[in-house]
């Protein structure tokens, strides 16, 4: 790999990792093509990038971005996820896969410069999603009228049922 190569590499991590809000670091040594494949077809149909990288490269292009505090930790085989959405997301997604696959793991993370260990990715991945959370919201909001319509629809009933037990008492 020349010069050019690596700077270009350098570039469109430095890219990603400005743009992207989580990035977790994985170790890839013993997934086959197949398997490889599937987790960036899964990544990539959730809006997550996944590069294989060179330390040193990864070191160069994360300098100066938000996810700059993890540098240091940095060694052997290494592959980065960026998440540029819900970060709960990329982390379900990786520690899903890595359930599956006992070869994979997840090394570490930086979610907002904030540096992540494997419990913390793990403890992310437990949380609803942000659609999740939204749902639920939404069914609370939703939730509040229904009741209300119920509770008068309640009332209704209960008058009617008092008007035909006078209607049947007169006509007694």
């Amino acid at each position: 790999m020349n010069r050019e190569e690596k700077a270009q590499i350098i570039e469109t991590l430095h890219e990603k990792a400005n743009k992207a809000n989580v990035a977790l670091v994985t170790d890839f040594r013993g997934l086959s093509v197949e398997k490889m494949e599937e987790l960036r077809g899964k990544l990539r149909n959730e809006n997550i990038d996944f590069q294989v990288v060179k330390n040193t490269l990864a070191k160069i292009a994360l300098k100066d971005s938000p996810h700059e505090a993890m540098i240091d930790q940095f060694k052997d085989c290494c592959a980065i996820a960026f998440g540029y959405d819900d970060p709960v997301v990329a982390a379900k997604v990786l520690t899903e896969f890595a359930k599956k696959n006992k070869t994979f793991q997840i090394r570490f993370g930086s979610y907002e410069g904030q540096v992540l260990d494997v419990e913390k990715i793990n403890s992310l991945s437990q949380l609803p999603g942000r659609d999740e959370l939204i749902g639920k919201l939404l069914r609370t909001c939703n939730a509040v009228p229904t009741n209300f319509v119920g509770l008068f629809a309640n009332l209704l009933r209960n008058f009617l049922y008092a008007l035909n037990g006078i209607k049947e008492q007169k006509e007694a």
